[in-house]
């Protein structure tokens, strides 16, 4: 199997994909022997990541990370490798649920306030009909109960396991539990499970068109999301100017061609 063609901002490699391959590569992990941890690298990802080495190598370490948002699309035209889709985790991850539907993938929620992965699950089986829920749970149990969680999480007999335990936690959780929960694809997805069940409103089509989805957020919620975005994104921009200007001079690598 070929590599996936990735782009390294900040240590961390992401892929380079359209999204019918980003699903195709999913359906090839699942398909793999051991355990897969899929994530989404948005410029707050690569920021904690930035500061903390031990997330940086979960990042690192993972299957494949997929480009999420504006902020990360600008770092990667500043190199000359523009992504070829914006994998936006609230559109994917739906494409991603239908996937198992029609390949037959039994999934297990994990994450958010109590009651939000159950309507969330509740709806994504209204939108696809074969899709087979085996098990939910909130984001809200202690570090003594996690093996309690992991059980069930095993004895639910599922394939694919999201986990919406926000930046950094779902992904080093993942990291930590992966194998033991049996599970073949493991995937982070933020407040995905929010937006599902309508708890948190998303914002308007036009400014997710625009990647400009943050200023919808930062404006609904001014209190939790300032310094991720208003600190945040300047900060992720600089570093990212930074790593450009000392590249300089070092002969770069080639261009690998975006899977079609």
């Amino acid at each position: 199997m070929s590599a996936d063609p990735t782009i390294e901002i900040l240590g961390v490699p992401i892929a380079r994909l359209t999204i019918q391959a980003a699903l195709q590569r999913l359906v090839r992990l699942h398909a793999e022997t051991g355990p897969s941890l899929v994530a989404y690298a948005n410029a707050h990802t690569l920021n904690l990541a930035s500061r903390d080495p031990g997330y940086r190598e979960v990042l690192r370490s993972a299957a494949i990370v997929l480009n999420d948002g504006s902020g990360v699309g600008i770092a990667a035209r500043l190199w000359g490798r523009p992504f070829p889709a914006n994998l936006n985790g609230t559109d994917l991850n739906p494409l991603i649920l239908g996937l198992a539907a029609d390949e037959g993938w039994p999934v297990y929620l994990l994450g958010a306030r109590p009651g939000v992965a159950g309507v969330a699950a509740q709806k994504m089986t209204e939108r696809f009909p074969g899709l087979e829920v085996v098990g939910t749970h909130s984001g809200y149990f202690a570090a003594a109960e996690e093996t309690d969680v992991v059980a069930e999480i095993r004895a639910s007999g599922a394939e694919l396991l999201m986990v919406a335990l926000g930046n950094p936690l779902q992904e080093t959780w993942l990291a930590r539990h992966l194998e033991a929960t049996g599970v073949r694809v493991g995937i982070g997805v933020g407040a995905f499970f929010d937006f599902t069940a309508g708890s948190v409103a998303r914002a308007p089509s036009w400014m997710n068109r625009w990647g400009i989805e943050w200023v919808w957020r930062l404006a609904q919620e001014p209190g939790r999301m300032w310094r991720r975005y208003v600190l945040g994104n300047p900060a992720f921009l600089a570093r990212v100017v930074r790593e450009r200007i000392r590249s300089r001079g070092r002969r770069p690598a080639p261009p690998s061609t975006p899977s079609e």
